[in-house]
């Protein structure tokens, strides 16, 4: 079983866990649509106090959306871009790069209506303790004042820097210990 493989088995495990039917899948093509409207949801709030109507709204989460797909998927190619699906229903997505010392969050970001349930926590919690049996760091980038940030603080990760509008944080085995 690749490295991939075993990362996907282990978050799935955690969900249904916790969640009961909760699946977990590679993104697809044709799943296009529900990510950039995901994508979309979720900047919503910082677009609400913009001047702009909902057509330029939506041009430049579209936009946005496409760079910051065409980043990752360069940037990134051996990650996994994971769906979450409940009861047959995409719910959010999990990218997550992993090499032999490092885990990095790419994106984690849920439907409106499955935020605050704990999804995210699990899947946090489970990449953590995936990095500690291998002695791995797990980083990520946030936008400062996103609400996650409180999240990913309180789960033990640390402010490293600022890189560009992004604040950069790690989670290191020694600092849960």
């Amino acid at each position: 079983m690749s490295t991939a493989q075993r990362l996907r088995a282990r978050l799935l495990e955690a969900l249904q866990r916790s969640h009961g039917v909760v699946d977990l899948r590679e993104e697809r093509d044709e799943d296009t649509s529900f990510v950039r409207a995901l994508y979309a949801e979720v900047r919503a709030p910082e677009l609400a106090l913009v001047p702009w109507n909902e057509v330029q709204k939506r041009a430049f989460t579209d936009s946005q959306f496409s760079l910051q797909r065409e980043h990752y998927r360069r940037h990134y190619p051996t990650a996994e871009f994971l769906l979450i699906e409940r009861d047959g229903t995409l719910i959010g997505r999990v990218y997550v790069h992993a090499s032999p010392d490092t885990i990095c969050l790419m994106e984690i970001s849920l439907v409106e209506a499955q935020r605050g349930q704990g999804i995210g926590t699990v899947l946090i919690r489970e990449l953590l303790l995936l990095a500690a049996e291998h002695g791995a760091t797990v980083t990520l980038h946030v936008e400062p004042n996103n609400p996650a940030e409180h999240l990913y603080t309180r789960l033990g990760f640390n402010f490293v820097e600022q890189r560009g509008v992004y604040n950069f944080m790690e989670w290191r085995p020694a600092a849960a210990s």
